[in-house]
């Protein structure tokens, strides 16, 4: 059995958006990419964040008196964690009188993540479900994700994961041979504004979904529209000449929207889409978006 643990900031169950059927969905914290529309923002990093709650906080300074490793300070009323000094101890959270202090991440063995996955393992027959590996980046933690997909294969159940599929090639290609599906991020088609915006490079991103193709895996591209990057008839254009090199035919739209802006208060972080309104289905320049896909052909999921 493999020994170490990944670090999980949540398992959602009865899942119905990330594959197929009711599915649980593995939450894996870690990623390279730095999209500034990213919803999960306590999926950055890969280690336990504390977040703070300022409107039930009640200042009593309890949280700095008792962090072993001064990483808590005070500035203007605000509490501020340093998470290069945080060693993700908790003391803070558990000292909280007012729970104002919390943290994203823990620890999980695989057998502790089976254990839960096997509780619906009913449904998953049922429905045609089974799991989900989502994130973050799994594949930020690719030996620890192998290996879990490897244990679901184990026990029969179907296995998805939503990856951006930037890795290096070796552990991509351990991963995809026990994945059923796969739900790959493409966020941009031009190379350089995909490094400029998001922070890496594409190429490695399209090696591994070719790679994948020639493996016969059933995949669907997943493409997030953001204002001001990715939201013009021309974008949509591009992206259809992409795929159809990359001989992918299904693709799952996903409109921006700015749910996930809260939690940057909560981690003291700005949110750099600040302003921006969320793309509603019922837009005509959505619907126009929408239609070059399936102009071209594409099985499209929105």
């Amino acid at each position: 059995m493999f020994e170490s643990k990944g670090m999980v900031f949540n398992i959602q169950k009865f899942s119905l958006h990330d594959g197929p059927g009711i599915r649980t969905v593995i939450f894996l914290k870690g990623c390279p990419l730095r999209c500034p529309w990213c919803s999960n923002p306590e999926s950055l990093s890969k280690k336990v964040q504390i977040t703070w709650n300022k409107h039930t906080c009640i200042s009593c300074n309890a949280c700095i008196k008792a962090c072993p490793e001064s990483a808590i300070t005070s500035i203007h009323g605000d509490i501020v964690i340093d998470e290069d000094l945080c060693t993700g101890c908790l003391l803070c959270t558990q000292i909280c009188p007012t729970n104002s202090l919390a943290y994203e991440g823990a620890p999980y063995s695989i057998d502790e993540i089976m254990n839960e996955v096997l509780k619906d393992k009913p449904f998953y027959d049922e429905s045609g479900g089974g799991i989900t590996l989502s994130g973050g980046e799994v594949l930020q933690q690719a030996p620890f994700a192998t290996e879990l997909l490897k244990e679901a294969k184990k026990h029969h159940i179907h296995t998805a994961a939503e990856t951006t599929c930037y890795c290096d090639h070796n552990d991509f290609i351990h991963f995809i041979q026990y994945l059923d599906l796969l739900l790959c991020d493409i966020k941009h088609y031009d190379s350089d504004k995909h490094e400029k915006i998001v922070g890496v490079p594409l190429d490695q991103i399209l090696d591994n979904i070719r790679f994948a193709v020639s493996q016969k895996k059933d995949i669907i591209a997943r493409i997030p529209v953001i204002p001001d990057f990715n939201f013009s008839i021309d974008d949509a254009e591009h992206f259809c000449t992409l795929l159809k090199s990359l001989e992918v035919r299904n693709v799952n739209l996903l409109p921006y929207h700015n749910y996930g802006e809260n939690k940057y208060a909560l981690l003291n972080k700005p949110y750099a889409m600040a302003g921006y309104d969320s793309i509603h289905k019922n837009d005509p320049k959505y619907i126009e978006y929408v239609n070059v896909f399936k102009h071209h052909g594409f099985v499209v999921s929105s």
